[in-house]
């Protein structure tokens, strides 16, 4: 995947567009809540020094073309409320994953999780021609793999003592994937709202 470029997309409910420093002050308002970063590889970012590190590892990754982090803009205020990312880029195999992801306590469970989820698969299986989105997430995050699987992700397995979390612990992944004849049916269906409008 060419992380060079700009990519920006938008439905009715959200836009996401690369991830900036210039979204220092937005973030600051949403992002030093514990209960976000609670089953995450990476911490609280805890103040402005933290912020700034997870903006410029965020810029770094992207450089590296190791992970692409957008930047989630609820387009009812206007504001960025938090970050998802593309990664795990095997596009020779048509396959990638979507990870990374973090949303402001506010704004869970408004359907601007689901909006930004329906934008990144709709650019993955179209635009960069994937046959396969993989999406994880921490084995005892019950929140995050019921939205998979009310999004019709399909739970894959659990690989054991995966890799690292905070305070240098290892913890169980639990694997999720949506194939492309699956997005097709999908996009009717679970995302219809957001297909619909754009």
């Amino acid at each position: 995947m060419d992380c060079s470029r700009c990519i920006t997309l938008e439905n009715a409910r959200v836009r996401l567009r690369p991830l900036e420093t210039s979204d220092f002050e937005d973030l600051k308002a949403v992002i030093f809540d514990d209960e976000i970063w609670r089953f995450t590889t990476t911490p609280n970012p805890g103040d402005a020094v933290g912020l700034a590190a997870y903006l410029t590892q965020a810029l770094q990754d992207r450089e590296n073309h190791r992970r692409y982090p957008f930047a989630i803009i609820d387009r009812q205020t206007g504001r960025v409320v938090g970050s998802t990312s593309y990664g795990s880029f095997a596009l020779p195999e048509r396959r990638l994953e979507i990870g990374w992801t973090w949303i402001g306590r506010d704004y869970q469970r408004t359907g601007l999780n689901r909006a930004a989820k329906h934008l990144l698969l709709k650019y993955a299986f179209g635009e960069l021609g994937c046959e396969r989105v993989e999406l994880k997430t921490d084995a005892r995050n019950w929140k995050s793999r019921e939205a998979m699987r009310r999004m019709g992700a399909t739970e894959e397995g659990i690989l054991r003592s995966h890799m690292f979390t905070q305070g240098g612990q290892r913890r169980d992944s639990v694997y999720f994937s949506i194939l492309k004849p699956e997005w097709d049916q999908l996009r009717l269906t679970v995302f219809r709202e957001f297909d619909a409008r754009g």
